[in-house]
């Protein structure tokens, strides 16, 4: 009889309970529990595991570290999937597995790289992906510069976080003075460049802004699985323009994002996002994790998330090449459970928390609903 897999989600994105519901609708039909972990009581993926904790607060990495490896020894993890902390944890690999737990991320030079984006972007240079015009600033002098260069070249300048994930931080320059028109409709990532250097010259420390054009549409983002073996098993790309959403194997997307996923070893799920400058594609970002939207390949007949478990396991799931490319579609909302208020403790036979560790979770049906995102075809 083949035993159960039991797999840890930390502090994931809600979208992720699709990701789950994947995992237990395998092609194997391999009995999967799932243990989730989280700072927010109300995030769906705790009411979606079958086991799930509160998350600690204000731990160190190396406190992290800790608590993540108590958890995996007293929950009998097979397979961790860091999000929170995933530096530090790739760092003690060795010690997760001798605790019999495979950690499902690249390894920690692959992660380092990709965790500040100019570092990311010379080395992706460096071996021949295109990558956009980009400026480090941390000045109001280096801003006005990189901006009024972009601007000359008939660019909007645009800046980010050099370090940071899921578009936190994004803004687009104008010049057109704050008034009514930015307070009326919703929110908009536009910023006027005075308030911006306004903002910069109270501040009481230098920011680290990544500086760039602003890059043109479609949007592809290539989700990878790749071997302990530095061999790309599936890559399929998923296109965004507006609303609309779809798929693509075109090499001009796949080509340069195997090149990256081989040459850095960006092992098990990633997610390398392309935009266009000009007339052709231009990285834009890569993340050493799944990707929220990961779960939409199952469009494709693909189960993405159980190819790389498998993969963790030591289980070559061998090419994974879609069956077909699903019609295109568009992304809303939809229902979810949520866990009851108050909070129950965890079933009878869990082994006490840590000391200071919060309680438990229960494994009970919920009896209230929050939000996620589903992919529903156009």
């Amino acid at each position: 009889m083949v035993s159960r897999v039991r797999v840890w989600l930390n502090r994931t994105y809600a979208e992720n309970v699709f990701f789950m519901d994947q995992l237990r609708r395998n092609p194997s039909d391999r009995a999967v529990e799932i243990h989730a972990t989280h700072g927010d009581p109300d995030s769906p993926v705790l009411a979606a595991a079958d086991t799930a904790e509160l998350e600690p607060e204000n731990l160190s990495p190396a406190g992290y570290v800790e608590y993540a490896l108590d958890q995996c020894a007293r929950r009998g993890i097979d397979v961790f999937v860091p999000r929170l902390h995933q530096s530090a944890i790739v760092a003690h690999r060795a010690e997760f597995e001798a605790a019999g737990t495979a950690v499902l991320a690249p390894p920690p030079e692959a992660v380092a790289v990709f965790h500040d984006k100019v570092i990311a972007y010379e080395a992706v240079q460096a071996i021949g992906v295109p990558v956009p015009p980009w400026y480090r600033v941390r000045s109001e002098d280096e801003l006005v510069a990189a901006v009024e260069e972009l601007e000359a070249g008939g660019h909007k300048a645009c800046f980010k976080p050099a370090s940071g994930a899921g578009g936190v931080g994004f803004r687009v320059i104008t010049r057109t003075p704050f008034s009514l028109m930015q307070l009326s409709g919703f929110p908009s990532p536009y910023v006027p460049l005075d308030l911006v250097l306004e903002a910069l010259r109270q501040a009481e420390e230098p920011v680290d802004w990544l500086v760039m054009p602003r890059l043109e549409q479609p949007e592809v983002s290539v989700d990878c699985l790749t071997g302990p073996d530095n061999r790309v098993r599936l890559a399929v790309g998923r296109t965004k323009n507006g609303r609309r959403r779809g798929f693509t194997l075109h090499e001009q997307w796949l080509d340069p994002a195997r090149h990256i996923a081989e040459g850095f070893g960006l092992h098990y799920l990633s997610n390398i996002q392309f935009r266009m400058f000009g007339d052709r594609p231009v990285l834009m970002d890569v993340n050493t994790r799944p990707a929220g939207g990961l779960h939409q390949l199952s469009l494709c007949g693909v189960n993405a998330p159980w190819a790389a478990v498998q993969l963790a396991l030591g289980e070559d799931p061998g090419e994974v090449v879609p069956p077909f490319l699903g019609q295109d579609y568009t992304v809303v909302s939809g229902l979810r459970p949520l866990r009851p208020v108050p909070l129950p403790q965890q079933r009878p036979e869990t082994t006490d928390p840590l000391p200071g560790v919060p309680a438990p979770l229960s494994a009970e049906p919920a009896d209230s609903v929050g939000s996620a995102a589903q992919a529903l075809p156009l």
